[in-house]
């Protein structure tokens, strides 16, 4: 199934729900936890023709859905044996979703059983996401995250219940094709 194209000002994460649940479950991780990082990385416009000309002002810049950044993403192609290069993020959102899933399911490999009692494994993945891997783990160890950090924690858990209603309504059409 492909992903409905992007439209300039028109984003909605719930339009890709198919493709969360699909990649959330090939790369087992929750598919909430991939959607409700897709609704906090929204905050931007995702549109082909957008990223490109942001990238030409900021060569450093995250690319696709899940605003991936070229190292995340390079250590997700070498340890998955993706063959598609990182600036294909911007054109394919399967792929950037895909990435964005196996990318926490990295996360959640290096995270420890044990974390700090203030965050939960999603929220500390989340983080990770958003921080990096080093971060993610002083975290768990109980570091307090900074305010950027807090600040992307904020939106992850408002995010949280849009995330679960967007995911309901997946299943239920689902159930209702399939019944």
């Amino acid at each position: 199934m492909r992903t409905p194209p992007l439209r300039p000002g028109d984003y909605d994460p719930a339009d890709y729900a198919p493709s969360v649940v699909r990649s959330a479950e090939e790369a087992g991780v929750s598919p909430l936890l991939v959607m409700t990082v897709l609704h906090n990385e929204a905050y931007k416009p995702h549109h082909p023709l957008l990223e490109r000309l942001w990238q030409w002002w900021k060569p450093g810049a995250s690319f696709g859905l899940a605003n991936m950044h070229r190292a995340a993403f390079e250590q997700v192609r070498r340890a998955h044996g993706l063959s598609e290069r990182w600036k294909d993020l911007r054109d394919d959102p399967a792929l950037a979703i895909h990435a964005a899933a196996l990318h926490l399911k990295d996360l959640d490999r290096s995270l420890p059983e044990r974390h700090a009692r203030r965050y939960t494994r999603d929220e500390l993945l989340a983080l990770g996401y958003n921080t990096g891997e080093h971060n993610m783990r002083a975290f768990a160890r109980g570091v307090p995250p900074g305010p950027m950090a807090r600040s992307y924690l904020r939106r992850f858990r408002a995010y949280r219940a849009r995330a679960a209603e967007v995911l309901a309504e997946h299943r239920e059409r689902n159930d209702a094709v399939a019944g």
